[in-house]
Formats: structure tokens, C-alpha cells, sequence
């Protein structure tokens, strides 16, 4: 993509940006997208077929951001943790992270069209769970099965946890969950 059209493209996603800050997804229009990026409806087209591409993009530079810090760059991150990366270290980051960007995460956990969002989120993390999860043999289970199942969990805890008011903390929820899927996991 030329410089023109990345320029264009980021005016449009800031847009739409500032206007989930004041409104939910569903009520926000196409032309409250073009008229907030000053650009023209072909313009708009030209980068995204539809509303839901704009909302898709958003959630895959969301997680891009969340899940770029579980790298070997984790050490850097504003939070204090062992120089390891095992399950624990890798849930607590990724929860500080989700929680420092609740209020976009819980407004797409909320919207209409939170199927995309989910849906982004679940891919993410069937990806990465693989990296730093050693999976049980299980009889007759698949371990895709069982990484697609942890990846659903961690999405409905997630879920439970914005709609509780953040009131545990990412260390907490990490034990929770972990009591939830230790029996499932072998160490690393």
C-alpha cells in the first residue's frame, strides 16, 4: 500500500476509534465513520467493504498489540514478571493487557457484532497457546479440541471478569483459571 492510502487507512481507523469512545458499534453509522475521517464514501469503500472489515481490522491491531508483548520482549512490559514465560506468567500478561484496554474490549464484548470480535480473539488464541502450553495426551481427544475448548474458557472468564467490574486481579484470575485447566496440562 502506498503512503497516501496507509495515511487514509489510519485517518479512517482513528475515526472510528474516537467514535467507539463515545458510542456503541451498532450505532455507529458509515457516514459518522467518513464524515469524522473527512474522507469521501468511495474513499471509505476503497479500504473497507463493509463496517464489519473496519470493526474485524480494529480487533486484529487490538490483539496484535495485546499479544505482541508475549514475545521474548515480555520482560519489558510494565509489569513485574519472572524472566520464564510458562502459562501463568503468559494468562497474567495477556490479562493486564486486557484490562489496561477494557472499556474497547468490553464494548465489543457487548456489541451486536461481537461474534467478529470473539471470533478474532479465540483464533489468537488457539495460536498461542500452543507456544507456551504442553497439552495432556488425552484418550480420544484431539489436541486441537482441547486448545480450542482452554481458548473458549479463557474468553467466557474474560467475559465473567469485565462484567464483574474487574474486581479481581490479573494475578487472581490466573489461579482461578489455572485451577481450571491444570488437569489438562503438562509442564513445559
Amino acid at each position: 500500500m502506498s503512503e497516501r492510502l496507509n495515511k487514509t487507512h489510519e485517518v479512517i481507523f482513528n475515526a472510528f476509534n474516537e467514535l467507539l469512545k463515545k458510542k456503541c458499534y451498532h450505532q455507529i453509522k458509515v457516514q459518522e465513520i467518513i464524515e469524522a475521517a473527512e474522507v469521501s464514501r468511495t474513499t471509505f469503500y476503497q479500504h473497507f467493504q463493509w463496517k464489519d472489515d473496519l470493526l474485524k481490522e480494529f480487533a486484529m491491531n487490538l490483539f496484535d498489540h495485546v499479544f505482541d508483548g508475549v514475545s521474548s520482549k515480555m520482560i519489558k512490559c510494565d509489569h513485574k514478571f519472572p524472566a520464564e514465560k510458562n502459562s501463568a506468567t503468559i494468562i497474567t500478561h495477556l490479562l493486564y493487557h486486557l484490562r489496561d484496554n477494557h472499556k474497547k474490549i468490553l464494548e465489543l464484548l457487548t456489541c451486536d457484532k461481537c461474534q467478529i470480535f470473539l471470533q478474532f480473539f479465540k483464533q489468537y488464541l488457539n495460536d498461542l497457546l500452543p507456544k507456551y502450553m504442553t497439552i495432556k495426551p488425552q484418550k480420544n481427544i484431539p489436541e486441537d479440541f482441547i486448545i480450542n475448548h482452554i481458548s473458549g474458557s479463557f474468553i467466557n472468564m474474560v467475559q465473567w471478569w469485565l462484567k464483574n467490574d474487574l474486581k479481581q486481579s490479573p494475578e487472581e484470575l490466573t489461579n482461578y483459571f489455572e485451577v481450571v485447566i491444570n488437569p489438562i496440562l503438562s509442564q513445559k
